[in-house]
Formats: C-alpha cells, sequence, structure tokens
C-alpha cells in the first residue's frame, strides 16, 4: 500500500468519526486525499473503504449505547453491601460501648462536677469541690489501705499457685483434658457464692475457727477472721485466690506449650534439672504472658467488691466492711457513699471512682514498667567494646595457630617414627 492508501486510511476514520459526532455525510475520502480516480482498481477501493467507512459509525454508535446504560439497582446494592459490610459488621460492639460505656462515662463526669443526690436529683455546680471532701475523708485512706493490702495478699499467692500448676499442666499426665477443666471449676462459682462459702469457713462456727481454738489458737477473741484487720485482708485474699488461680494458670499454660521444646532437649543433655529448666527456660520464655497476667491481676484485684460485701453475709447490718472497717476497699467505699442505707452522696461517690480510676492506671502502669525493667535487665547483652573483640580474636587466632603447629609436628614425628621403623625391620630382614 502506498502512501496515498495510508492517507486514505486515516482520511475515513476521520471522517467516521465526524459523522458519528454532527450527523453529517462527509466529503468522499478520495476526494480529499487522492482525488478522483477513473481505474478500476481505483474503484474497487473506493467501494471497499466506503463500505468500511459505513461499517465504522454503526459501530462507534453501538459502543456509545453500551457506555451510557444506567448501572442497575442490583448492581448499586452489591457496591453497597461490599462498601459497608466491614462497619456494620463491627458496629454492634461499638454501639453497645457507646450506650454502656462512653456515655455513662461522660455522664460520670458530670455527676462527680454537681451536688448529685440520689432522691433529689442534680444540684448545684460545684467544681472540684467533691474531690477535696473525698480526699478529707480518713475513710477513703483507709479503705485504700485495705484494698492494697487485700490485693498483695491475693495476687502474690495467686501468680505462684499459677505458674505451679501451669508447669504441671504441662508436662504429659493421663486425662490432660479433665485436670486442665478442673482448675476452672472454681471460676466458673458466682462470687457471691464463694464468698458466703468462705464466710461460713472463717465464721465463729465454722470449720476453721473451732477447730483452731481446740489447739490453743485465738482462744481470746470469738471470731478472729472478722475482728482482726490483717486476718480479715487474709480471709478474703484467699477466697480470690481460689477464684482466679486456675484462670490464670490455663494463660501460661497456654505460653508454655508455645515454648519450643528443643530447648528443654538441650536443658536435659546440658545436664539440667526439672527445677533448673524451669527458672532458666520456662520462665524467660513466658516473660511477656507473667507481664499480661499481672497487669490483668492488678487491674482486676483491685477493684474488689464481691468478696468484701459479701464476706459477712451482707445482709441487716452486714456488707459495710466490718464493724471498725477492717476489710472495707475503696469499691464497697464507693458503694456505701452513693447506694447505701445511710448515705446518699452520688456526686461524692461519682469524685471517688474518678480518683481511684487515676490510682488504679497510676499503679498499673508503674507494675508494667518495674516488671518490662526486671526482665530486660536479666535478658540484657553485655557490650564488648572493640579492643576487646579484636583481643578475643587475635587470641582465638594464636590458638589456632599454636594448635595447627602442634598438630604438623606431631605429624612429622609420626611420619619419622614410621620410617625409623622400617629402616630397623629392612636391617633385621638383610641380616638374616
Amino acid at each position: 500500500m502506498g502512501l496515498c492508501g495510508q492517507q486514505l486510511r486515516g482520511a475515513r476514520l476521520r471522517n467516521g468519526r465526524l459523522s458519528l459526532l454532527t450527523g453529517r455525510r462527509q466529503t468522499s475520502p478520495e476526494k480529499q486525499v487522492c482525488g478522483r480516480s477513473s481505474s478500476p482498481a481505483a474503484g474497487l477501493l473506493t467501494s471497499t473503504h466506503d463500505h468500511s467507512s459505513r461499517k465504522a459509525p454503526d459501530m462507534a454508535t453501538s459502543a456509545a449505547q453500551r457506555s451510557a446504560r444506567r448501572v442497575g439497582w442490583g448492581q448499586r446494592l452489591s457496591r453497597w453491601d461490599i462498601r459497608l459490610s466491614p462497619y456494620l459488621y463491627v458496629s454492634p460492639f461499638f454501639i453497645l460501648f457507646a450506650i454502656f460505656g462512653a456515655f455513662p462515662l461522660l455522664f460520670n463526669i458530670v455527676v462527680a462536677l454537681h451536688d448529685w443526690h440520689r432522691r433529689a436529683g442534680m444540684g448545684d455546680f460545684v467544681g472540684l469541690d467533691n474531690f477535696t471532701w473525698v480526699l478529707r475523708q480518713p475513710l477513703f485512706w483507709r479503705s485504700l489501705e485495705n484494698t492494697f493490702s487485700i490485693f498483695l495478699w491475693g495476687a502474690v499467692p495467686q501468680l505462684i499457685l499459677a505458674l505451679v500448676i501451669a508447669a504441671i499442666l504441662d508436662q504429659n499426665l493421663h486425662a490432660k483434658t479433665f485436670w486442665r477443666m478442673s482448675v476452672l471449676i472454681p471460676f466458673v462459682v458466682m462470687p457471691v457464692a464463694t464468698s458466703m462459702i468462705f464466710g461460713q469457713v472463717f465464721s465463729q462456727f465454722g470449720l476453721l475457727v473451732p477447730n483452731l481454738q481446740d489447739i490453743g489458737v485465738w482462744t481470746h477473741v470469738s471470731s478472729p477472721f472478722f475482728q482482726d484487720r490483717l486476718l480479715s485482708h487474709m480471709a478474703i485474699g484467699a477466697m480470690v485466690v481460689f477464684r482466679w488461680t486456675g484462670y490464670n494458670a490455663l494463660i501460661l499454660l497456654a505460653a508454655m506449650q508455645a515454648v519450643p521444646r528443643e530447648l528443654y532437649e538441650a536443658a536435659t543433655v546440658d545436664g539440667a534439672s526439672r527445677a533448673r529448666q524451669f527458672v532458666s527456660v520456662t520462665i524467660p520464655s513466658i516473660r511477656p504472658t507473667m507481664i499480661f497476667v499481672i497487669l490483668t491481676m492488678t487491674i482486676g484485684g483491685l477493684q474488689i467488691f464481691d468478696e468484701a460485701r459479701m464476706f459477712d453475709g451482707g445482709g441487716t447490718g452486714g456488707g459495710r466492711g466490718g464493724a471498725d472497717n477492717q476489710w472495707t476497699t475503696v469499691v464497697l467505699y464507693l458503694y456505701n457513699l452513693g447506694f447505701g442505707d445511710w448515705q446518699d452522696r452520688l456526686g461524692q461517690a461519682a469524685a471517688v471512682g474518678w480518683i481511684f480510676a487515676a490510682v488504679i492506671a497510676t499503679f498499673s502502669l508503674v507494675n508494667f514498667l518495674l516488671t518490662r525493667s526486671v526482665s530486660s535487665s536479666k535478658t540484657k547483652t553485655t557490650r564488648v567494646s572493640k579492643a576487646q573483640r579484636n583481643a578475643v580474636i587475635s587470641a582465638a587466632r594464636a590458638a589456632a595457630a599454636e594448635a595447627e603447629r602442634q598438630a604438623s609436628e606431631a605429624g612429622v614425628a609420626s611420619i619419622v617414627g614410621r620410617a625409623s621403623k622400617s629402616s630397623e625391620i629392612s636391617e633385621q630382614g638383610a641380616n638374616r
């Protein structure tokens, strides 16, 4: 095809597009490009290109109609489903949290800043007066001391027992599933039932006190666990240990099962005992899980309420933390302050909640930093200077050279010995 044919094809394509846009028939491309031709070949070429030029506008028109077709309602709904369905799936959590979490939290700020009573409703705006009133109350500080004391009596034994139980369950025991489910039975029991059972055990006519008095212990008091402050903290701490040890043991057990067994095999080859493996292999490997367990124990242990309220039965005259507030916790003090029969101070109770929330956050942060610093100090590697590294490399090279020299000398001596021995044998043969 010559230059004229190429120009003719381009002109026809342009004419087809213009015809589609304007609706008018354009001038023949042969006249525009190559002029009139009277040859039969030119006529055949012209007719062929006219036929193709008539097809081009039809194809372009059908393409434009297809592009202008509207998107159906089903396709739009499918697009909306793809875009919105992930948000709809997670929306129930955020809706429930906004109703039962965020709104009460924000509303509690409003209550803490007003003189709010349960019967009279919202009173005057008092600002930070409720906070200052709470901080001046000796009972608040006494309840704070009780809370930390009960927390220590419940958290420390709980962590130790959870580690021991998890280590035992990590061994090759018969009926593993049964024992792992058995440690969760105390966690399934309701806190109120646990408190009432332990209250009967530690009461004056319970299982423990009469037997101890028979052997001459605590004979001067009728109910030592309800009259002595420290003993009441120990008793409530025992409830916490009974209820939460199995739960934390299973969490630690899951972490122990993720420890590579090659580490224990290497420790066994090195001659390490089971106790040594537990201290040197298991504890460092589950340290992140232990930090998580300690943080959850801290937050949950400081919010103790059910055990303290139901320790003495919680009936008429009970549920106040003892006659002298021996085991009144902060949450129990908040409940008695805002909802008890002898108080009606919702504003002050809300202030107690915010103060105690700040205390828990601070204590949890300090606990986390201490735990992380202790774990990082145990695993911290000693840095070696460049001079020390070069000295160690030089000493290693010198030792390798000396070993090679001794080996070469030993090889030469063995070769000389073999040669001398063979010469002796040959001389003896010649003499014979």
